[in-house]
């Protein structure tokens, strides 16, 4: 059933981007599509099958890449948080101040890197200020409901886990299913260690309050995703963005597939179990035809190897930290079992998916978003010419890709003759070097820095994220937390903490 478009598609020209006009609205006039977004956590370049990996640890990527076309030069930013941040607003990081993450207001090296110190409450007590992004961003999910949507995210959020108004029942979402922070067990559903003291906690959630619930989460997302699509009708188009944890460690056993795979691997064809139940329950409940999907993974994997033949890994600038696999399917709209090479950055969905979905892109705050409709299904050329991946002032080196050129700090690259950043070319290329440094630098005058005087998380050993949540837990909950807290060392020498030290540039 087509749904009638109630609203018109705006341009707007503004910052660093112009949005072009959606070739869909020109084309498919009075079409509404659902929408599903689908988005892993630290899976590298090279695991799934399509990019080399072994066949029969991916079979439903590889049967959605049958089904639509592969971006092979999909970018995104080198870490979580500043991904999804983009895609949420279709904004740099950076200008959201979301470049920084809100555990590394607890973690010494990372407060060395931004010239802060470890702040202590009126009590005398080690804590971490409330970092998140601003509930004055307008966000994807905010648009799309203002266009007619029901929209749903279920798996990871990242983006800020205290207060409500950081939360995502205030930022869009009609339906909350998941947890809010970097991380979880993958059983007990705790974040198994913070900074900057001992600091499990629990973090699972439906509907911003505490849930109690039995399995792996890789399963659970994907259960409660097909429940989600189990339940909508064709009288309302739906957005449903499923953000797994998968493969993000920490990977210590998985349910199924332990006799025949590594950990990892067994947790990637899991992660791949539930991409295939998504793509089922779509079609099973007569949504597959008139739905969007788009699949793609956050960041670069954690480790070289998983990256090659690309260079780098999570939290570094070249390629294989920030080009990630990526497929968009749409039947009768998107060419099946194709390729496409253009550029492409993980902000461009938000203007992408408001514009398919007739939604309105004129705010207030200018967008770094191009509306790549026309790249996707007409095969037009990108309008992407440059993506900024990282300014000054940032944990990680600067970065920017214009053109073929790119530049990861000092280092000058052209990724058309050498995309696996083999041959420095900056001594031969000062002047483009001297014009990208510039670019960023005037970029970097436009970036969001921490309030001076910061809100303090409090108290700092909240028993679940969710300041609300946290004011009157339910019993099971205290009792698991503080039988967790036993099992986890209180302090930890530099070179023992349990998260990964800020990197170096």
């Amino acid at each position: 059933m087509k749904r009638q478009i109630t609203s018109t598609v705006a341009l707007l020209a503004a910052g660093l981007c112009v949005t072009q006009q959606s070739a869909f609205s020109q084309s498919d006039q009075g079409e509404q599509p659902n929408i599903v977004f689908i988005l892993t956590d630290d899976m590298g370049w090279n695991e799934p099958a399509i990019n080399g990996g072994k066949e029969e640890l991916t079979p439903n990527i590889d049967r959605l890449a049958d089904q639509g076309v592969q971006l092979t030069q999909f970018y995104t930013n080198a870490a979580c948080a500043p991904t999804r941040a983009a895609f949420m607003t279709g904004r740099y990081a950076f200008r959201t101040g979301m470049d920084w993450r809100s555990e590394d207001f607890g973690k010494p090296s990372f407060l060395e890197a931004m010239e802060l110190e470890l702040p202590i409450n009126d009590r005398g007590m080690p804590t971490r200020r409330i970092y998140a992004l601003d509930s004055d961003e307008r966000t994807v999910a905010e648009a799309l409901s203002k266009a007619g949507y029901f929209t749903s995210i279920v798996g990871k959020w990242h983006l800020g886990e205290w207060f409500d108004r950081h939360l995502p029942m205030a930022q869009g979402f009609d339906h909350q299913y998941g947890h809010y922070a970097w991380g979880v067990d993958y059983y007990d559903k705790m974040i198994p260690h913070n900074a900057p003291i001992r600091f499990a906690m629990y973090d699972w959630h439906r509907n911003q309050k505490p849930l109690r619930q039995e399995g792996y989460a890789t399963d659970l997302i994907a259960d409660e995703a097909e429940r989600v699509i189990s339940e909508q009708s064709e009288e309302q188009p739906f957005f449903l963005y499923v953000p797994f944890n998968a493969v993000h460690g920490p990977i210590k056993r998985v349910p199924r597939y332990n006799d025949q795979y590594t950990p990892r691997e067994a947790a990637l064809k899991i992660l791949d179990d539930g991409i295939g139940r998504i793509l089922d329950a779509l079609e099973e409940n007569g949504f597959s035809d008139d739905t969007l999907v788009f699949f793609t993974n956050d960041n670069g994997g954690v480790t070289a190897d998983l990256n090659a033949p690309y260079r780098g890994k999570k939290n570094t600038n070249y390629e294989g930290g920030v080009r990630v696999p990526a497929i968009a399917k749409w039947p009768g709209h998107i060419e099946p079992d194709t390729k496409n090479n253009e550029m492409m950055f993980i902000s461009d969905l938000y203007a992408t998916f408001i514009s398919v979905a007739g939604g309105d892109l004129e705010q207030g705050k200018p967008l770094d978003s191009h509306d790549m409709s026309g790249m996707l299904m007409d095969g037009t050329d990108s309008p992407r010419n440059e993506i900024i991946f990282e300014v000054k002032e940032s944990v990680r080196t600067p970065a920017i890709r214009k053109g073929d050129y790119k530049l990861v700090g000092d280092e000058l690259y052209n990724i058309a003759e050498d995309p696996y950043e083999k041959n420095n070319i900056a001594s031969d290329r000062p002047r483009v070097v001297k014009e990208l440094k510039s670019r960023l630098e005037e970029a970097g005058e436009k970036r969001y820095y921490p309030e001076e005087d910061p809100t303090l998380m409090d108290p700092p050993l909240p028993f679940v994220y969710g300041q609300k949540e946290n004011q009157n837990p339910p019993d099971w909950l205290i009792k698991a937390v503080k039988k967790k807290r036993l099992e986890q060392a209180e302090n930890w020498t530099e070179e023992e903490t349990p998260w990964p030290q800020a990197p170096s540039k």
